[in-house]
């Protein structure tokens, strides 16, 4: 079932049976008749309606972010972040898709050649737990502003704000939760159109592979490792507090956060003592509270899971700087922790760490700073620290990730496309790009 527990304090929240697979069947029946209705409206019209779910939102968001923070975990003042963030997404696309969705008229031979932007149908999207408004928001809303519609498999431990979620919906938008097990959500993917996931690669990979089999369009944004180059010329104590706080916000459970630093040999002895006093700065309570800066964990199978791979990191060579102690008391709570000398044999170097737990890397060039971000399955984003930029902007030539900034830690913005390469899945969120990959790009000729 779904089950909701407070990650600060162990309280039972919510909880609902899954949904049996004909129940959703026939909801689903009902929402391609919505769509289609949808997507009859005008572009304008459509957004109107998503303006008015924006207000609606916009009203509420202090009671779902605290409902977020108690569910999820996470520092109340992140969020809040969230909601923000949510309501300026919408109002973002209300604004642009007009424009953007408007037919373009190309010169060829014809009288008349076009290209139209038109709905899939049914965008079906499995979303994870870590920011259960933000991740369901920014997928479903250029969706809808295309025309489709959409269903929404929630995580099973965030069922108490994805129901509040869906309330301040209603029956406007063509839009459903799907309250489905494992099984059911691939039946689901094999009924709908198209599908969007955000999550793990291991089950990023299964589903895709699902949605393959039966050609249904996937967007995936997968799991992250991404790098921090800390060059020699750099402004070291910049450099040292931003990766602080990239790598320990939202108790290091993104998938954009900074996860593997590496430093020039040169530097690093000026370096990581900065980068340490940053780290001591952060402090663990109550998530509610304005003082604390370093939440818990969602989940207990969680924490126990970035503790192994901390003990596996000290089992083959790497050295712990702070923290690595698993903490007693309530609350699923892991130290900010620093390793050290983090070499191959070591499952963190390969893997995504989802806690409060920073790499530090040593490079013996530049060259090989670039190499080490590279040397890694993952894909999503890096940041590159430098006082030349010009030169910054040609090694992030080199990275392989979706994005790379200089001189400021990953993040999304509303205006710039968000994805990643390699392990860290495909396609695009976010700008005119996200809204494109749920569209028909059809062609229209005429004598």
């Amino acid at each position: 079932m779904f089950h909701s527990i407070n990650a600060f304090n162990g309280e039972e929240l919510y909880q609902r049976p899954f949904q049996p697979w004909p129940d959703f069947a026939a909801a689903l029946t009902q929402l391609r008749t919505r769509q289609q209705q949808f997507a009859a409206l005008s572009v304008t019209q459509r957004t109107a309606l998503l303006n008015q779910f924006a207000d609606r939102l916009d009203a509420e968001k202090e009671r779902l972010a605290e409902m977020v923070c108690e569910e999820v975990g996470r520092c109340l003042h992140e969020c809040r972040a969230e909601l923000n963030k949510s309501v300026d997404l919408i109002r973002y696309y209300v604004r642009l898709a007009p424009e953007l969705l408007a037919h373009k008229t190309i010169a060829t031979q014809a009288s008349l050649s076009q290209v139209r932007f038109e709905p899939l149908g049914v965008v079906l999207a499995v979303m994870p737990w870590n920011y259960p408004v933000w991740q369901v928001l920014r997928f479903a809303v250029p969706a809808l502003c295309a025309g489709n519609a959409c269903a929404v498999k929630p995580a099973p431990s965030v069922g108490r704000v994805t129901a509040a979620l869906f309330e301040l919906i209603g029956d406007s938008l063509p839009m459903i939760p799907a309250w489905l097990d494992n099984d059911d959500t691939l039946q689901a993917i094999a009924a709908a159109d198209a599908m969007a996931f955000t999550g793990s690669t291991r089950t990023g990979r299964h589903l895709a592979a699902h949605a393959g089999r039966h050609l249904k369009k996937s967007v995936l944004e997968l799991g992250g490792s991404n790098a921090v180059i800390v060059l020699p010329d750099a402004d070291l104590a910049q450099a040292a507090r931003e990766a602080c706080y990239s790598r320990f916000r939202d108790a290091g459970q993104s998938c954009n956060a900074a996860k593997r630093i590496i430093v020039c040999n040169e530097i690093a002895d000026r370096f990581i003592p900065l980068f340490l006093a940053e780290c001591a700065k952060l402090k663990t309570g109550d998530p509610k509270q304005p003082e604390t800066t370093l939440a818990p964990l969602h989940r207990a199978d969680l924490r126990q899971s970035v503790h192994e791979q901390v003990r596996d990191a000290l089992d083959n060579g790497a050295e712990c700087l702070i923290g690595g102690k698993m903490p007693e008391g309530a609350g699923w709570f892991y130290p900010a922790t620093v390793l050290d000398k983090v070499n191959p044999r070591c499952r963190v170097y390969h893997e995504e760490v989802f806690g409060p737990v920073a790499m530090i890397l040593r490079a013996d060039s530049t060259g090989h700073a670039v190499a080490l971000a590279n040397d890694s399955p993952f894909g999503l984003g890096a940041t590159i620290y430098s006082a030349d930029t010009e030169a910054a902007w040609g090694y992030a030539e080199k990275i392989q990730a979706g994005s790379v900034f200089v001189n400021r830690h990953t993040s999304s913005d509303l205006r710039l496309p968000f994805g990643g390469v390699k392990d860290s899945g495909y396609g695009r969120e976010l700008s005119e790009f996200g809204l494109y990959e749920f569209v028909n790009v059809k062609t229209y000729w005429q004598k």
